[in-house]
């Protein structure tokens, strides 16, 4: 029964997660909300459905197909530091693209920052944040979350490569990605950076704090 409360979470994840995003329910949200409402809601929709999904995935009986070791817990305390400290520089850079061409204008293909390293920096991090969940919790319905989450972002990387080119130009994308591509491998990181690598760090240490509480595991 609880596998099937489980997979009706799931379900219900996946729906708020594709059908706002399709362009006729798009278009009516954006009209009705407009683009910075559009995007809050459904970034706040989207957040809360992923809390609940994980704690529905605590529900079923375990399945275990490895046992957590002492190493794969350390590692993926380490490897979210990394991750958070990634997440927080990747936001302070402009990238065309990636979700909706975020800053586009202000973007610098000769001083790419982040987006020198890939074009994907903030699905990069969510694969790795599922990749790094992987390693401690084998049971089954955790390892359908973080496998599906993660293929879910590495699929994304692909499907927003094609949005991207369609509404760039496929000259403009090519170039655009050959110039950052060309550009020194640290060119466009600043010191502000630092100062987002040690916000990223308060992150890390506050989500140590609450994980108990949103994923109903204590870490401390």
């Amino acid at each position: 029964m609880m596998w099937l409360a489980y997979g009706g979470v799931f379900a219900a994840f996946l729906a708020t997660h594709s059908i706002p995003t399709r362009p006729t329910v798009k278009a009516r949200l954006m009209a009705a909300l407009g683009a910075s409402g559009f995007t809050l809601g459904y970034s706040l929709l989207s957040t809360a459905m992923l809390l609940i999904l994980i704690r529905a995935a605590a529900w079923p009986d375990p399945i275990y197909l490895w046992s957590a070791t002492l190493w794969a817990m350390e590692a993926t305390r380490a490897g979210m530091a990394l991750v958070c400290i990634w997440f927080a520089v990747a936001l302070g850079h402009p990238n065309p693209f990636s979700f909706g061409g975020s800053r586009r204008k202000s973007f610098d293909p000769d001083r790419p920052g982040i987006v020198r390293l890939t074009r994907h920096p903030m699905l990069l991090g969510l694969a790795s944040w599922a990749g790094l969940h992987l390693l401690p919790n084998g049971d089954l319905a955790h390892v359908l979350l973080f496998g599906t989450l993660g293929g879910f972002a590495l699929l994304g990387m692909r499907l927003i490569d094609r949005k991207q080119r369609r509404e760039m130009g496929l000259e403009v994308w090519a170039e655009t990605l050959r110039r950052t591509k060309a550009a020194p491998l640290f060119a466009g990181f600043t010191l502000a950076d630092l100062g987002r690598a040690a916000l990223g760090l308060v992150a890390y240490m506050a989500l140590l704090h609450l994980h108990e509480y949103f994923a109903g595991v204590a870490l401390v």
